[in-house]
């Protein structure tokens, strides 16, 4: 399975959990806030219900690459250039508020001591706790939180940001440990979304001649930053090592703040890169590191044996979640004119045999994704297949009236399912249903080769990161060839992969959009109209659809959680029957091999496997 660029971690790390609106009485300052009704913990709460408190500090924790980068260049995490260290964002960067796991819509303050929203909800107001301070022992002031919120948004980050806070009028200094963000619109999300900010000094690159390093510019200069951990060593290519900062203002005396008990309780965490998942998986087997989180069936059916997992020093299991599926599949680039006329999108989907994937290659460990938002009560065929209901034609109608074009029929109807060769479906009859779209999109098979009008072939290039996708597109890639369709397969290593991704010179690629459980902002990166002409967006697809733009609008503007589920499935009702993607499958587990002495507590609701390894696990001791 695909995993997220590293950049792309970030913004969606910034979301995992957070992707909320809130409603909450400004008259009354509190630590959490909620989407709908009351949070979960109230003011005073001793730690988060998912986690072990008594969990033993110390020891070290050694991971593999977190996904598949092999080097790294830059320690810092929010520009565009170049590939940043793992383990960066998550350990040493914190934000004024956290979510919880075991919730869809709640936030609590971190940075922050108490949170207040504004009666009218067009601005919130975060007052920092005093005893917050910076890894340099500084203390964290307003104007930090400012900067920090002025630099994201400025062209020397990534413009990832400035398309998912476009909604953010401003951050003003209120006083010294202050902070309010006004915003432009009313947009119920805007005030968790602002609190998952990262903050960092404006001190970040400071020279000894008091000079400061542009941000666009920084590579190797240590962050300072309020996370529990700070940088030991590096090896640029080989490893990164982080050691637990003694001097971490929220975890000082022996007094640990709620939001991060039973946090982070490894005294170090390294990470060893190697060089593909053969080797990684071979270095775990000899005893290298403690923990692995695995994407590939055939290697978690196959593979993950030997005399190590017979005796119990090393334990496979699959944890189940919660999480949203998203959508993983074959995306196209609509800035080719190849693929702009929908019938030849659909056409493509037909030559995809899932259900030969899964019994040959994936030993039936994955379900056919189904929609934008697989696996979640967003989604247009959560409770099966059925025509929208009356709040769904009531954005769905209008739409149609305006922009005929952009609103295909079947979005009125059931949803269809993706093509199947399950019987009494076959591949024959799936290829004759795409031979018939492409014929009438004006492409016939003539001189051993599917071509238009021109005489020209229809033939593209599909990229990917790496061999380890190959069989699964070669088997496509023979389903395509007997329609006469010719493609090129190329992989290149990560970062000029993501490279070519940043600046969308691709022509197909396999693409992982991740759900979260309240989907908003997040969508104007990867929908929206503007982002598609940004480079370095989330809009790999080019999406550029005034319909797509007005429902991402209803959804960042939900107010009820009835609301957002309508617009969701306007919204994937549209995208489903545009044929923008192939989609491919999900697994509503996560797949963890690691060490008989890693401890660990009961999963939460939502969650990546990464994350709770990094953030809840432990060595030993209590259980």
């Amino acid at each position: 399975m695909p995993k997220l660029s590293p950049i792309r971690q970030i913004v969606h790390f910034c979301f995992l959990a957070l992707l909320i609106g809130v409603g909450v009485n400004a008259a009354q300052a509190s630590q959490g806030i909620a989407q709908y009704g009351k949070p979960k913990y109230t003011d005073g709460f001793s730690h988060f219900d998912y986690v072990n408190p008594n969990a033993p500090r110390g020891g070290t924790l050694v991971l593999p690459n977190p996904d598949r980068r092999t080097s790294f260049d830059k320690f810092n995490p929010f520009t565009l250039r170049g590939v940043n260290a793992p383990g960066v964002a998550q350990l040493m960067f914190e934000s004024l508020a956290v979510g919880s796991a075991d919730e869809v819509s709640s936030a609590y303050g971190l940075i922050a001591e108490d949170i207040s929203v504004a009666s009218d909800k067009m601005s919130v107001t975060f007052r920092i706790r005093p005893e917050a301070t910076f890894s340099d022992g500084s203390p964290i002031l307003a104007s930090d939180v400012k900067y920090s919120f002025d630099t994201l948004m400025s062209p020397l980050a990534n413009p990832q940001f400035r398309t998912v806070y476009a909604d953010v009028k401003q951050a003003v200094v209120v006083s010294e440990r202050v902070i309010r963000y006004d915003f432009k619109n009313r947009n119920p999300e805007l005030p968790v979304m602002v609190g998952t900010l990262p903050v960092f000094s404006r001190n970040w690159g400071k020279k000894a001649d008091g000079s400061i390093t542009p941000f666009d510019k920084l590579s190797f200069e240590l962050p300072i930053a309020s996370g529990p951990y700070i940088i030991e060593s590096y090896k640029a290519g080989k490893t990164m090592i982080f050691k637990r900062n003694p001097n971490y203002w929220a975890d000082r005396g022996g007094n640990t703040l709620n939001v991060r008990v039973g946090f982070f309780n490894f005294d170090r965490i390294v990470y060893k890169l190697y060089s593909d998942d053969t080797v990684r998986l071979e270095a775990f087997k000899a005893g290298e590191f403690d923990a692995l989180v695995e994407y590939r069936a055939k290697n978690w059916a196959k593979s993950y044996v030997g005399p190590r997992f017979n005796d119990g020093t090393l334990i496979r299991k699959s944890f189940l979640n919660h999480n949203g599926a998203g959508m993983q599949g074959f995306a196209m680039n609509l800035r080719r004119p190849l693929f702009q006329d929908p019938r030849v999108r659909q056409a493509l989907g037909y030559a995809l045999d899932f259900e030969w994937l899964n019994r040959q290659l994936f030993f039936d460990q994955y379900s056919r994704i189904n929609s934008f938002f697989t696996n979640s009560d967003l989604s247009a065929n959560f409770d099966g297949p059925r025509k929208p209901t009356e709040a769904e034609l009531k954005l769905l109608k209008p739409l149609k009236e305006k922009y005929p074009q952009w609103v295909p029929d079947a979005v009125f109807g059931p949803m269809p399912p993706a093509p199947s060769t399950a019987e009494p479906s076959s591949l024959r009859q799936n290829l004759r249903k795409a031979r018939e779209l492409l014929m009438h999109a004006g492409w016939q098979y003539r001189d051993g080769a599917l071509r238009n009008e021109k005489g020209e072939p229809f033939r593209f290039e599909m990229v990917e990161d790496g061999p380890f996708f190959l069989r699964v597109l070669s088997s496509y890639v023979r389903n395509l060839e007997k329609l006469g369709i010719q493609v090129d397969i190329r992989t290149s290593d990560f970062a000029l992969h993501q490279k070519r991704m940043d600046e969308y010179d691709f022509d197909m690629t396999t693409i992982r959009f991740p759900d979260s459980q309240s989907p908003g902002n997040e969508l104007w990166d990867r929908f929206g109209s503007q982002a598609a002409k940004e480079k370095g967006s989330d809009n790999v697809i080019g999406i550029q659809s005034p319909v797509v733009d007005a429902l991402v609008q209803a959804i960042t503007t939900a107010e009820t959680r009835e609301q957002l589920q309508a617009a969701t499935r306007s919204l994937d009702r549209v995208l489903w029957n545009s044929y923008l993607v192939i989609p491919q499958w999900y697994n509503p587990t996560h797949r963890v091999a690691y060490r008989k002495e890693m401890q660990y507590p009961d999963p939460p609701l939502y969650y990546s496997a990464e994350m709770w390894i990094l953030m809840n696990w432990w060595k030993g001791g209590a259980q």
